[in-house]
């Protein structure tokens, strides 16, 4: 079920990092094979309290799906998750910080946490919230119930529910739609809108009108602007 330990989490953060800072990466896509999209960490080996020092929790937790969380947030291209089944705990935290999110009919969320009596990490109680309202995001949290792909659609949690066999093409063409896109522009956008969350307004103007003067420098936008006064379509080269 893709549970995710150390080793792969801190190769995803690799991945997320690399894809940012490389400019002919244009596009992510975070998908799986198997039955499952990812069933959160892996629990196995986990000492209890035994030879624990306080603080180590909040480090471990700090360090690690914190961290991984943050790569996929703070990741300069457009990530899009395409959730093949089950997304639990972590997983679906993995999930609700992508850009975009398409999920197979047969895909499932479930908040899992308090099925094994802890408290949700992975930055659940920041993002669900955002997406979904506080008084939704504890239903899910207080009872773990799994939601299905429909009911999370009806939610807003994911963008767009496809049949299973058409996952991988959807994920695809988005991320094609995408790769020919503005990336720079497509980065600061991402980073206006996921800031505007915990921002007042003064400070999200200001943020938007310093994007846009950045943005300015920009090889696509020179060419936004030219094609348009040309009537033809821009050719984007990411830069």
């Amino acid at each position: 079920m893709n549970a995710l330990t150390p080793d792969q989490r801190d190769h995803l953060i690799h991945l997320l990092e690399t894809a940012s800072a490389d400019a002919n990466t244009r596009a992510v896509v975070l998908t799986a094979t198997g039955r499952g999209f990812c069933a959160g960490a892996d629990l196995r080996g986990t000492q209890g309290n035994r030879g624990r020092l306080p603080g180590d929790v909040a480090r471990v937790i700090r360090n690690g799906a914190q961290r991984l969380i943050t790569a996929v947030l703070d990741c300069e291209k457009p990530v899009i998750a395409a959730v093949n089944g089950t997304a639990a705990g972590l997983g679906a935290h993995l999930a609700y910080a992508c850009d975009l999110i398409l999920a197979a009919e047969s895909a499932r969320f479930i908040e899992v946490f308090v099925r094994r009596g802890l408290v949700p990490d992975g930055g659940g109680a920041y993002l669900l919230p955002r997406l979904i309202g506080p008084q939704r995001a504890k239903e899910l949290m207080f009872f773990g119930d799994a939601l299905t792909a429909a009911d999370a659609h009806r939610l807003g949690l994911v963008n767009r529910v496809v049949p299973d066999d058409e996952l991988e093409k959807t994920a695809r063409a988005w991320a094609e739609r995408l790769a020919i896109g503005p990336t720079r522009s497509l980065a600061l956008t991402k980073q206006l809108v996921n800031a505007s969350l915990d921002s007042g307004r003064a400070t999200a103007f200001t943020a938007e009108a310093n994007a846009q003067e950045i943005n300015m420098t920009t090889s696509d936008a020179t060419e936004g602007v030219t094609a348009f006064v040309e009537r033809r379509d821009p050719r984007f080269e990411g830069r």
